[in-house]
């Protein structure tokens, strides 16, 4: 009996010009999980004031990695859509859908639709579980799905960082570098805004959100907490490689204001050139593919600011991508 996979990642626009860029952020950042406020200062906040005016600039930063095929992003996950249908076999449909822009979530489930699967698994490409991704990819799945006249079962991952399987593929490129070679190694997170931590502990784990010591292991109150996720996903990660306390540090990047989870990946690049560290080696473990907050945030920006405090070098460790190990973690993770 047929069964389907539906990988599904955050999206892209589809070209590197202002306009697409523009529609790609109105989707985006008009997302009520996105930008949680009242919807009327969302719309005003999104549509008059962010829109506009980061248009432009954006598609200067993704013109920046762009190739003569396309998006990062969408190239990396087709190919891992493609290699891991090849592992999966017949048996199995496996099909990509994007939160936002191409290919969308509303045309890949029609396809599974059609394809009459007796199970469906859906596995957002988020590892540490958030509200702004996961949560989001989620409910525009179950919004579809809902109105289909048969619904098949349904298996839903909503996060794997603590997977042993996605630990020991992060390993595995890890080791592909040598960590003495390096003054310090960086474990950059995608951050988020300190509210939305906030808001997931109050409804999951009943206000015991410090900001604090409470994310220094899991715990039933905190196991969907994102910045908990993250910590946890350095602690395993560290622990693998050996890396002593004093030469770490956890961060979170892509901020955009002093309100989001802290320490902020800039400061703390900057504060390691200031202090003589000299090369650094960095991962993002929040993101399986590589992309614009990967491949220009820290490969281009961070290593500018690397420099001008005194350092010389950053090493931006590979998102898994569609390497062989990481199709092959998938195909257990999915049986």
């Amino acid at each position: 009996m047929t069964k389907a996979v539906l990988l599904i990642n955050l999206g892209t626009p589809d070209s590197p010009t202002p306009s697409k860029v523009r529609k790609y952020l109105t989707q985006f950042l008009n997302d009520r999980r996105v930008i949680d406020i009242h919807p009327v200062g969302r719309f005003i906040l999104v549509n008059l004031i962010i829109v506009p005016f980061r248009s432009f600039r954006s598609s200067k930063l993704y013109q920046h990695i762009w190739t003569p095929e396309g998006s990062p992003l969408l190239l990396n996950s087709l190919a891992l859509k493609e290699k891991l249908q090849k592992k999966m076999g017949p048996d199995y449909s496996v099909e990509l859908g994007m939160r936002y822009q191409s290919p969308s979530i509303k045309g890949a489930l029609e396809r599974i639709r059609q394809a009459r699967p007796e199970s469906i698994y859906v596995l957002p490409l988020y590892p540490q579980y958030a509200s702004s991704s996961t949560g989001s990819t989620l409910e525009e799945v179950f919004r579809i799905v809902k109105k289909w006249e048969v619904i098949p079962n349904m298996n839903v991952m909503s996060k794997f960082y603590d997977h042993p399987k996605f630990v020991e593929v992060l390993v595995a490129e890890a080791r592909k570098y040598k960590m003495e070679d390096y003054d310090h190694v960086v474990f950059s997170y995608h951050g988020l805004p300190e509210r939305q931590i906030m808001k997931a502990s109050a409804h999951y784990g009943g206000n015991t959100c410090t900001m604090g010591s409470c994310c220094e292991s899991i715990t039933q109150n905190n196991r969907y907490c994102y910045r908990a996720n993250c910590f946890e996903t350095t602690r395993r990660l560290v622990s693998a490689l050996a890396i002593p306390k004093e030469k770490y540090t956890t961060s979170f990047q892509s901020r955009l204001d002093s309100k989001w989870l802290m320490p902020f990946s800039d400061k703390v690049i900057a504060e390691l050139g200031k202090k003589g560290a000299k090369k650094i080696l960095v991962f993002s473990p929040a993101f399986v593919a590589d992309c614009l907050e990967t491949l220009y945030e820290i490969g281009h920006e961070y290593e500018e600011i690397f420099k001008q405090h005194g350092g010389e070098k950053i090493t931006l460790v590979n998102s898994l991508n569609s390497n062989e190990e990481w199709v092959n973690a998938l195909v257990e993770m999915l049986n």
